[in-house]
């Protein structure tokens, strides 16, 4: 899934309208997975000067890269993190580790070829999902419309559910961003 499909994804599930820490927690959780994606390829491409191919060609694919995955993408790391906040009754934490699972997936079934190795520290294996978000040949033309209309049902709920106009704004944001990011302008155009 996109990164703004994420976030709208675990805010809705794990945000609660009259708890913002709580909100915010699932917004972070549902992020985290994401991040280090991000700070790679802007280092790879602003500190580096590597172009997009070689970056999604080539780095993102290397054993530094992958390294750094199977720790942020780890399914047992979240999980027993969750317990732990489960079992100390921490509401943030939860809706932090729960959105991060929640992330992560959505992230195992919709990653082909590009799956990040998610049961660190057992094993490095990655499975490779024959649906994708993103690719045609596994179904993307299906998938990316579904991912964009639950995105936008869940963003129209929380705009019914959230009274706050920082938080609505905010939801708006993330539905425009992945309408841009799922490629939705195509419908439009």
């Amino acid at each position: 899934m996109n990164t703004p499909a994420h976030l709208i994804f675990g805010a809705a599930a794990f945000g609660q309208p009259d708890r913002p820490r709580v909100t915010a927690a699932a917004l972070a959780g549902s992020l985290v997975p994401d991040l280090s994606l991000y700070f790679m390829v802007a280092w790879a491409r602003w500190g580096q000067g590597a172009d997009t191919r070689e970056i999604f060609g080539r780095l993102y694919f290397s054993d530094g890269w992958m390294a750094v995955f199977a720790v942020d993408n780890s399914i047992p790391l979240w999980s027993l993190l969750l317990i732990v906040a489960l079992w100390l009754r921490r509401p943030v934490l939860t809706a932090f580790f729960a959105a991060g699972l929640l992330h992560l997936g959505f992230d195992f079934v919709l990653h082909g070829q590009d799956a990040r190795p998610q049961f660190w520290p057992f094993t490095g294996w990655k499975f490779d999902s024959p649906l994708s978000y993103w690719d045609r040949t596994r179904y993307a033309g299906l998938i990316g419309p579904a991912e964009l209309a639950t995105s936008a049902l869940l963003a129209g709920w929380m705009l019914w559910a959230y009274r706050g106009l920082g938080m609505r704004l905010l939801v708006v944001g993330l539905l425009v961003a992945e309408i841009v990011s799922a490629g939705g302008w195509h419908f439009w155009m």
